[in-house]
């Protein structure tokens, strides 16, 4: 725990800066009752999306609610899946289509049917069937309009939430592997999501401006933190600033668990993704 905890610390370190100008977003709730609790409840590992996903892929046709599932998870991490097309080179457009047509084949085809639960990350597994996508794509001799007959994906509306701006130089994000930018993408919309979803619960508590204050110290070391200047910028005891940043930090942490849990199909793998994927973030501030 300890581990992960420093490696969470340094890939916010790394983020926070860009990520906290985004909290002020209107963005969707994520209607879980685990979402609004300090704790996760015992069995609520097997309600989430990808473990939802997996268990209806051998119905035939999958359920309504695994359909949702798929389509919310997609929905989320479109921005990982359109930074890889375009570093591969296509033009914005061409990168919009493609996004398209690949989210298209995921929610429309049989897909599903071909997911295979011991490969267990739904992150893995969307990459390798991106690939797999791109290389197909790339020896048709037709490409699809834009404009045409598909519209099951509503571009427009996903690219309302512009892409995070990450606080490295377009040059080093070019001279990245399509993989890597593809990881460090998604791991920025983890490390997003949990800070949205932290400022949405202060907001519904009334304490937004608590958010607004603490959350910049969310990663901050001790010692970098004067609990006195910021119970005079809130107006309460120091005592109770200390107790209010205590309690957003590990909610804060348990968001972040909660976020990848969605995106791994057995508990076990939970620590694991999250190690693999505050690695990615702190290695590319190197």
């Amino acid at each position: 725990m300890n581990e992960w905890r420093a490696l969470t610390d340094r890939c916010n370190d790394f983020f926070w800066p860009c990520l906290r100008r985004r909290t002020w977003l209107e963005s969707r709730s994520l209607n879980s009752a685990a979402a609004n609790e300090g704790s996760p409840r015992p069995g609520a590992f097997a309600t989430t999306r990808w473990s939802l996903i997996l268990s209806g892929a051998d119905s035939k046709g999958a359920g309504k609610e695994t359909r949702a599932a798929l389509a919310e998870l997609c929905r989320i991490y479109w921005r990982p899946i359109f930074a890889f097309i375009s570093r591969r080179g296509y033009s914005a457009e061409d990168a919009e289509d493609l996004t398209q047509d690949f989210f298209v084949m995921i929610l429309e085809g049989d897909w599903l049917q071909h997911a295979d639960p011991s490969r267990g990350r739904f992150r893995s597994l969307l990459l390798k069937s991106l690939q797999n996508f791109l290389n197909d794509a790339a020896d048709k001799t037709y490409a699809r309009k834009r404009g045409g007959d598909v519209s099951f994906v509503s571009w427009d509306a996903w690219m309302a939430e512009a892409p995070s701006q990450l606080s490295i130089s377009t040059e080093t994000l070019n001279s990245w592997p399509a993989e890597r930018l593809f990881d460090v993408r998604w791991a920025a919309t983890v490390v997003e999501r949990a800070l949205r979803r932290l400022r949405e619960e202060c907001e519904r508590k009334g304490r937004l401006r608590v958010f607004d204050v603490l959350s910049a110290y969310l990663t901050a070391e001790r010692d970098d933190v004067s609990s006195v200047n910021l119970a005079t910028t809130l107006g309460i005891p120091q005592a109770t600033v200390k107790k209010l940043l205590y309690h957003m930090r590990q909610r804060y942490r348990w968001l972040l668990r909660d976020e990848v849990a969605h995106t791994v199909e057995n508990p076990a793998d939970v620590e694991d993704e999250l190690r693999y994927l505050c690695s990615a973030l702190a290695a590319s501030s190197e």
